[in-house]
C-alpha cells in the first residue's frame, strides 16, 4: 500500500527534511542517504528537497551546522546558568561526550572527512563551526580567570588542547574502543582532573 504524502507548511518542511535525513543517517549511514530516499521518507515530491538543499552535500552541511548550533546553545545555556565554575566545566564535558555518542552520525559530519575533506563545506557551516569554537574559547578565558583552568597559555591554545582531549575521548567512545560504561566514567573524571588547574 502506497503511503499518502503529507502536507507541510513551507516553514516546517525544512526541519522535517533534516529530521528525516538524521534518521536515515542513523540507520543506514551516509551511503544510504539520498535526496530521493529523503523525499520518499518525508512524503513529498522528489524535487521538493532541492528547494531547500542544492544537493546531498548541502544537506549534509545543514545537518552538521545544526549540530554546531546545538553544541553552542548547550555551552551558552550551561555557562550562563552556572557561571565560570568547575562544576559548569565538568557538566559541559559530560554533555559534549553524551551528544557525540547519542548523535554520532551528526558528530561525524561535524568533524569528519565526509564534508571537510571529501566534500565541500558551505559558508554557513564554516561560520557556524567558527562561531561555536569562538564561544568555547571565550568561556575557556573565563574559566582561566576564575582559576578552573590553567593560565599558562592563551585561551586559544588552552581551548584548542582541551577540545582536542574532548574530541579524542569522544572518538574512542563512538568507535567502541572503550565500551565499558564504568571505565568510561572513570576516564572522563580523570580527563577533567587533568584539564583543570590544581593551583
Amino acid at each position: 500500500m502506497k503511503t499518502s504524502k503529507k502536507h507541510y507548511h513551507h516553514g516546517d518542511l525544512n526541519q522535517s527534511l533534516l529530521d528525516a535525513a538524521s534518521l536515515i543517517l542513523r540507520n543506514e549511514g551516509v551511503e544510504g542517504l539520498s535526496m530521493r530516499k529523503l523525499a520518499d521518507q518525508v512524503g513529498v515530491s522528489r524535487t521538493a528537497p532541492y528547494h531547500h538543499f542544492k544537493d546531498k552535500n548541502a544537506l549534509l552541511c545543514s545537518l552538521a551546522e545544526a549540530g554546531f548550533k546545538q553544541q553552542q546553545a548547550d555551552l551558552q545555556a550551561l555557562a550562563d546558568n552556572s557561571g565560570a565554575t568547575r562544576e559548569a566545566f565538568s557538566e559541559y564535558v559530560y554533555r559534549y561526550l553524551a551528544y557525540a555518542q547519542n548523535h554520532s552520525e551528526i558528530y561525524d559530519l561535524m568533524f569528519g572527512r565526509t564534508i571537510w575533506k571529501a566534500g565541500e563545506p558551505t559558508a554557513e557551516l564554516q561560520n557556524s563551526a567558527k562561531s561555536t569554537f569562538k564561544t568555547w574559547v571565550y568561556w575557556i578565558g573565563l574559566w582561566q580567570e576564575s582559576g578552573v583552568l590553567t593560565q599558562n597559555n592563551t585561551s586559544l591554545r588552552i581551548g584548542q588542547t582541551t577540545w582536542a582531549s574532548l574530541h579524542g575521548l569522544a572518538r574512542l567512545m563512538i568507535d567502541g574502543v572503550y565500551p565499558d560504561q564504568t571505565g568510561q566514567s572513570e576516564m572522563v573524571e580523570q580527563m577533567i582532573h587533568n584539564l583543570c588547574s590544581h593551583q
